[in-house]
């Protein structure tokens, strides 16, 4: 596909340019000076497993501790954590919440309202106002958590028994039921009604209490602001942000990484004018307008955790990942833990029940790097502390290193 803002005769950017550029605007060789920046610097951190961010900000900012993190997603509550694109959990900047919802977390929340209104309409009496009903629930649960208490999913059901309606979802072997509760809080979050804060038990934890969107931010109106963002500006705001973390990447990468639909890409890639440049193997990608210029980093290592961002951030996997696929990711596509060494992922690491982290390299990277990469997963171990962290997707590699 050719596009009308694109240069005649385009630069060329090589895998070896790509991955520098991978370690240097993703912190990779720990050069992020707080958890926000490192979260910035991969635009949102995964957080559909609760470690990951806590491990992904050790990989990138010296000298963190867990209660780092901790401050800065619920003390200082600089970061938020939400569903945003392809309805995944991210941990992103709280400031930026609106543009992540804008561009890609409303239309999630459409669907997944629509899904509730269905599983309802067959859960409760013919003769229910659904509407209607469905708008008192959540009055009443906004009502609740105005007074700043914050409160788990199940004290919340205690306190209003609607919300243990039981939905019943799927068919045939598929079927299953759940509370009202469990998929409704979903939504209001993707709204911006009500935010996750504390976890129910340690960082480890997939549980969380709730509290008022409003009162999270302290400001009013759907992520804190009261006119919601134009949805096309939101989107060429984050595809800024993908390519000036990610570029060179593809139309394909976009796509992928943000869920938009084909029409919705290529209109975010020319709102900020992305220039085409040569990929080897003969690929187009996209940069930032002059954003073409050679990237020096130091060698690096680095231990990643499972669905890290930088791992699962491209569509198109080669230019770093290699064959290695198949012992580092599940079959829903999902990454396990990762050892990188200057820009490659080069093996896998897995925790014993007893703390230690122990590692494979799958190939072969030299005395020198492999001798980093067992000193890193050293100061991994004291890290951790003797607190195992099982990923809540496994890998075959993981899982047989953890045994």
């Amino acid at each position: 596909m050719t596009y009308p803002w694109g240069m005649s005769s385009r630069p060329h950017l090589t895998d070896d340019e790509r991955r520098a550029r991978l370690v240097a605007r993703h912190h990779l060789a720990r050069t992020a000076p707080d958890v926000v920046a490192a979260v910035r610097g991969v635009v949102a951190q995964h957080s559909s497993d609760p470690i990951t961010p806590h491990l992904a900000a050790w990989a990138r900012v010296p000298g963190l501790t867990t209660a780092d993190v901790e401050r800065a997603l619920y003390g200082d509550r600089a970061l938020w954590r939400l569903h945003a694109m392809r309805r995944t959990l991210f941990v992103v900047p709280t400031e930026d919440a609106p543009i992540f919802d804008a561009a890609a977390g409303r239309d999630v929340a459409v669907k997944e309202r629509k899904r509730i209104e269905g599983w309802l309409a067959a859960a409760l009496p013919d003769e229910t106002d659904l509407r209607r009903w469905l708008d008192a629930v959540e009055a009443r649960v906004e009502a609740l958590l105005d007074d700043g208490v914050e409160r788990r999913t199940a004290e919340l059901s205690a306190a209003i028994p609607e919300l243990a309606t039981a939905l019943t979802m799927g068919s045939g072997k598929w079927r299953t039921e759940a509370p009202l509760a469990s998929r409704l809080m979903m939504v209001l979050a993707l709204e911006g009604r009500v935010a996750r804060t504390h976890p129910a038990g340690s960082w480890r934890s997939s549980q969380y209490h709730w509290t008022s969107g409003a009162r999270f931010c302290g400001r009013d109106g759907r992520f804190g602001r009261a006119r919601p963002l134009d949805p096309a500006a939101a989107r060429a705001e984050i595809a800024r942000r993908y390519l000036a973390t990610h570029s060179p990447a593809t139309a394909l990468d976009l796509r992928w990484w943000t869920g938009w639909t084909a029409k919705q890409a290529t209109a975010a890639l020319a709102a900020v004018r992305a220039t085409e440049v040569g990929l080897d193997g003969g690929g187009t990608g996209f940069v930032l307008a002059g954003d073409v210029g050679a990237t020096a980093t130091a060698r690096h290592v680095a231990l990643l955790p499972g669905l890290d961002s930088t791992t699962m951030g491209w569509k198109g996997r080669d230019w770093y990942l290699g064959s290695h696929a198949g012992p580092l990711f599940d079959t829903n596509g999902n990454a396990g833990p990762t050892v990188w060494v200057d820009g490659h992922v080069v093996g896998g690491w897995g925790q014993r029940p007893d703390g230690e982290v122990v590692h494979r390299l799958l190939e072969d990277v030299g005395a020198e790097a492999a001798a980093r990469v067992g000193a890193e997963a050293a100061a991994l171990t004291a890290w951790m502390a003797g607190t195992s962290a099982t990923p809540r997707f496994r890998t075959p590699l993981e899982r047989e290193l953890s045994s």
